[in-house]
């Protein structure tokens, strides 16, 4: 049998080596629960499907052991601070790197821990999904937090300085998460469920939720928003949810840029939306979050 050339032998040694590398350096992927979702738990290995929506947006699905991927900053660079980014898709999907892995690796730039939410779909496109987003969805994005919150020694975090960042139907949840919580369960065996589900601010970018289904308690934590006046219906219901805000005194910032349409995320394109990141930035120093 003739051998391969030792060129050959050496680029497949490299190949291997920087495979090896990168799955070391890959983000840790943290399940909410180690026994499987409660009323999922059967499911809990199925496989996580992988495609597109478009020709620019790549997309996760059936989902069933809804997990958190924690981008931590490099070493000496960390702020304290942290977000859960839950990603959009209409609860059929999530767009999981323009509104969810990009913007955690971005976050994870700028010393703030990013941590990217893949939580269950109530209308998933592999069909006959079970779940719904008050019951199973917003249990996942609760947890998300109490277990961030549990684990925040570990990954450098300030526990009084998590946030919630939502993008569409993952607005949605990060609205519902902010006036839905508790200081958590002290009876649970469960030590994650002792801890608080509260956020201590959140990002409201063109969420997908009615004005008239969301109030405003005063102890909901400050929120940036964000939407562009040419996706005209979340536009609009950001406008009369900032409002509801201001009635309540909690504080807000609310940006409405001119052009971007509706999905914009984190993609690079020539209009002024794109820098919507520093103004978070601003915000969040403005808020004194990073420290």
């Amino acid at each position: 049998m003739r051998k391969p050339p030792l060129l050959a032998v050496l680029i497949a040694f490299q190949s291997c080596a920087a495979l090896a590398a990168a799955a070391a350096d890959a983000p840790p992927v943290v399940p909410l629960w180690p026994n499987g979702a409660p009323g999922s738990e059967a499911r809990k290995d199925e496989k996580e499907i992988v495609g597109f929506h478009d020709r620019n947006t790549p997309i996760v699905y059936n989902i069933h052991n809804p997990n958190l991927t924690v981008y931590l900053p490099a070493a000496g660079t960390s702020t304290g601070a942290a977000f859960i980014v839950a990603p959009g898709g209409g609860h059929m999907f999530l767009s999981y790197i323009h509104e969810g892995s990009g913007i955690a690796e971005w976050l994870s730039q700028h010393g703030i821990v990013g941590i990217l939410l893949k939580y269950r779909l109530a209308r998933d496109q592999a069909g006959g999904s079970t779940y719904t987003v008050e019951r199973d969805a917003m249990a996942d994005a609760q947890r998300s937090i109490r277990l961030v919150r549990s684990r925040a020694a570990d990954w450098g975090i300030d526990p009084t300085r998590i946030g919630f960042m939502g993008l569409s139907a993952g607005g949605e949840l990060a609205a519902l998460a902010s006036t839905r919580f508790d200081a958590g369960k002290p009876q649970s065996n469960d030590p994650v469920e002792r801890v608080s589900s509260r956020p201590d601010f959140t990002v409201l970018i063109y969420p997908g939720i009615p004005p008239e289904k969301f109030s405003v308690p005063a102890d909901t934590p400050p929120a940036f928003m964000l939407a562009a006046f040419d996706d005209a219906h979340n536009a609009a219901n950001l406008g009369a949810i900032f409002l509801k805000y201001r009635a309540a005194g909690v504080p807000a910032e609310l940006h409405i840029y001119n052009r971007g349409g509706h999905g914009f995320g984190i993609r690079d394109r020539p209009l002024p939306i794109t820098g919507w990141t520093a103004r978070l930035l601003d915000w969040m120093r403005d808020r004194g979050l990073l420290h």
